[in-house]
C-alpha cells in the first residue's frame, strides 16, 4: 500500500507534538522539522491541515508552537487520515453497471473491498496514544541493547 507523503509526515508530526508536549509546553514547528528531517515549509502546510482538523492548536508568542487539542487517546487515526487525505479510506473500486459481474466484480468483492474494510476497521480502533506507546516501547528496547566498552 502506498501512502502519500502528506499523510505519513502528518502522522509523524502529530506524534512528535504529542511526545514533546507532554509537560504542557508548546512544540515549535522548526524543532519538529529538525527532529524529523522534514522541510519546514512543507511541515507548516501539514500543520495547517492538522489545525483545521482540530487535532492541534497553535500558540503564538515567544513560547509559541503547537499542542494537541485533546488527549492523544481521544484522537483516532481514521480521523487524522481523513483530514489529511479524504481518499485514503474511500472505496477505491466502485464498478459501473456493465462491470458489476464477472471476474472484475469477484476480485473487487473478494480482495479490494475486504482489504479496504479491514484497513478502515483497524484505524478506527487505533489512537494516537497507541503510536506514542509503541514509540516509547521502541526507545526502551533500544536502550536495553546499548553496549558499553
Amino acid at each position: 500500500m502506498k501512502i502519500n507523503t502528506k499523510v505519513e509526515l502528518g502522522i509523524i508530526a502529530l506524534t512528535d507534538i504529542a511526545v514533546h508536549s507532554e509537560g504542557g509546553q508548546a512544540v515549535r514547528s522548526s524543532d519538529i522539522a529538525a527532529r524529523q528531517n522534514i522541510s519546514h515549509k512543507y511541515l507548516e502546510q501539514i500543520l495547517l491541515a492538522l489545525r483545521q482538523g482540530k487535532f492541534v492548536k497553535s500558540q503564538k508568542g515567544i513560547h509559541g508552537g503547537y499542542q494537541l487539542s485533546r488527549p492523544a487517546d481521544k484522537i483516532l487515526l481514521c480521523d487524522v487520515l481523513n483530514a489529511l487525505d479524504t481518499n485514503i479510506l474511500a472505496n477505491s473500486c466502485e464498478l459501473d453497471d456493465d462491470q458489476a459481474s464477472g471476474i472484475r466484480a469477484s476480485v473487487n468483492n473478494c480482495l479490494w473491498s475486504t482489504l479496504n474494510s479491514n484497513m478502515r476497521r483497524f484505524v478506527e480502533k487505533m489512537t494516537l496514544d497507541d503510536l506514542i506507546k509503541e514509540y516509547k516501547q521502541d526507545l526502551t528496547a533500544q536502550k536495553d541493547y546499548m553496549y558499553y566498552i
